[in-house]
């Protein structure tokens, strides 16, 4: 899909709503900041729309689309105390820990409105996330064990993979 149309079709922030975003992520202890429209982004890792992280604070505009709110909200949720302390737009991390972040994203999909993970999975797809099964919901359904254990062993998640609401401590 070209850029603009992943633009376009993309759910957005505001599709979702602040109240639902910003209490989900308060749930992690992420202050969601909402810029007015056309705002720079601080912390944008991607620039333009895409959402930003300094530390325990999420910068979203209307504009950005909730696949990106999520994603780098997972990083947050999913990085170890001593990166979370001095996190400033690029959350770094291992490649298990981007599938971690990746799968938790889509499970806290489920939590919004109007959004779950079949709409979730669809907008990484147009944004150009990539899988070895070719789509997000491939992989979130047949090939993210290592995602779902991870996540598990780091105590994101419950043994039914649902998540704790709490961050990562070790």
């Amino acid at each position: 899909m070209d850029a603009e149309l992943a633009e376009a079709t993309v759910l957005a922030c505001s599709a979702v709503g602040r109240d639902p975003l910003t209490s989900l992520l308060a749930r992690y202890g992420l202050t969601v900041i909402w810029l007015p429209p056309g705002a720079e982004i601080p912390g944008s890792y991607w620039g333009e729309r895409e959402a930003g992280l300094i530390g325990d604070q999420l910068f979203v505009r209307d504009d950005t689309p909730i696949h990106s709110a999520l994603h780098e909200a997972c990083h947050y949720i999913c990085m170890d105390a001593d990166r979370r302390a001095s996190l400033h737009t690029d959350a770094g991390g291992e490649e298990i820990e981007e599938n971690g972040v990746c799968y938790l994203q889509i499970l806290l999909a489920d939590e919004l409105p109007g959004v779950g993970r079949a709409r979730l999975c669809a907008d990484m797809d147009a944004w150009g996330y990539t899988f070895r099964l070719g789509s997000a919901r491939a992989w979130f359904d047949a090939d993210a064990g290592d995602a779902r254990q991870w996540l598990l062993q780091k105590g994101l998640t419950d043994r039914e993979f649902r998540p704790r609401w709490r961050l990562r401590q070790g």
